[in-house]
């Protein structure tokens, strides 16, 4: 969720495999290795679950918190940030399907005047909401001004409203552009024409059904629920990492406040790629994408809540969410049977915009291990392309 303000881990890898290259299936050893080497790189803790068909690898590596030293193990929870957002738009998508809410509509049909002025209701419809061509400025950029912003904003109990002004007075943005704004907005679309909590529609029609009994919405507790990996952020001015696990995620609302572990993001997305929770035409919307950076269209494209990057070995289908401390990538391949979902405990570690970190070239090698390295490309320079891409 934090792109605007402060350099996310990893990305696209932006190069096509070798005509006729293999793919080659995971190696258990080797993922835990190269999850090895992501924590020897300076990574406080990482896991990831890794799936090819029915078979499935859980490596972990690192600790649950430094001061202990507990071994990160399988199955913890752990904030996804703006990973939250494929969820929203699934259930927005549902509702375009049962004709209650329409995604080419102007957005002052659902909203109020009060809270969007006329101007922006009448030409910003759903759809730009869900990919993130309305215009509309993102609140992280106003609340996150300065390392003491981050820590009040941690403390500080936002109502969704209130982040819609914030970023409705953020400066316009042209084109394709993230913002967690347009999420809040989409966020009580749903509730306005539910009559519910987006929370308890997006647990209705998801959550539910799926028996993904480990995700939930996090909100003003500022604990999180259950076993999970401390978050760490370096701190200025020397770097020290200081713990931010407890905090209050009220800021991201729908944009990005949801917990969940790796099992229960591959089981969700592989529902959704095989469209058990969208029609075939409405996960053909929500796979329509537009093209991110105009510099790069070959690194991929964002739909509705979904975007794609290109791997060596082909197309992946996901999203990344970021938080303060905890940043989560959630790829896939477009038949949902090879799927990789990593998490780690530190963020923002990065000094260099052009120079890739070592954590980024051992998290570049994890990725292309995991879904088959076709040898086309080196780490070093999969993590320079790498940041190019993640949104969250």
């Amino acid at each position: 969720m934090l792109r605007r303000t402060l350099t996310v881990a990893v990305a696209a890898v932006v190069l096509v495999a070798p005509a006729g290259a293999a793919v080659a299936a995971p190696s258990g050893a080797d993922l835990q290795r190269k999850l090895e080497a992501v924590h020897a790189a300076g990574m406080p803790g990482a896991f990831a679950e890794v799936r090819d068909g029915r078979r499935v690898w859980t490596p972990t590596a690192g600790v649950i918190d430094v001061r202990s030293q507990r071994p990160v193990r399988d199955g913890l929870r752990h904030r996804i940030g703006s990973i939250t957002k494929t969820f929203v738009a699934t259930t927005m998508l549902q509702l375009a399907g049962e004709r209650r809410v329409r995604l080419d509509a102007p957005i002052g049909r659902y909203l109020s005047t009060g809270l969007v002025p006329k101007a922006v209701g009448d030409r910003v419809t759903v759809r730009m909401l869900l990919n993130h061509t309305s215009g509309i400025g993102d609140y992280d950029t106003e609340l996150l001004k300065s390392p003491q912003a981050i820590i009040d904003m941690g403390r500080t109990t936002y109502r969704p409203e209130q982040l819609v002004r914030i970023g409705l007075a953020a400066a316009p943005t042209t084109g394709w552009s993230y913002s967690n704004t347009n999420y809040i907005l989409a966020g009580l679309i749903i509730e306005r024409v539910t009559g519910h909590s987006y929370r308890t529609e997006v647990s209705r029609r998801i959550l539910k059904p799926l028996r993904l009994t480990d995700t939930y919405f996090e909100g003003a507790d500022p604990v999180i629920r259950g076993p999970h990996m401390h978050a760490y952020v370096p701190w200025p001015p020397d770097g020290q990492l200081r713990d931010f696990t407890r905090y209050n995620m009220t800021w991201a609302w729908a944009a990005g406040e949801m917990v969940s572990t790796a099992d229960d993001l591959n089981v969700f997305f592989r529902a959704l790629l095989t469209g058990r929770l969208l029609r075939p035409a409405l996960l053909a919307q929500m796979k329509t994408t537009v093209v991110q950076d105009p510099a790069y269209p070959e690194a991929g494209g964002y739909g509705l809540g979904l975007y794609w990057a290109q791997l060596p070995t082909g197309r992946v289908w996901g999203h990344d969410g970021g938080t303060v401390g905890h940043q989560t990538i959630s790829w896939h391949t477009e038949d949902g049977k090879r799927q990789m979902t990593y998490a780690q405990s530190m963020a923002f570690y990065r000094t260099s915009l052009t120079e890739p970190h070592p954590i980024d070239i051992a998290v570049a090698e994890f990725f292309t291990a995991a879904f088959g390295d076709a040898g086309s490309v080196t780490a070093r320079s999969a993590a320079t392309d790498l940041r190019r891409h993640l949104v969250g």
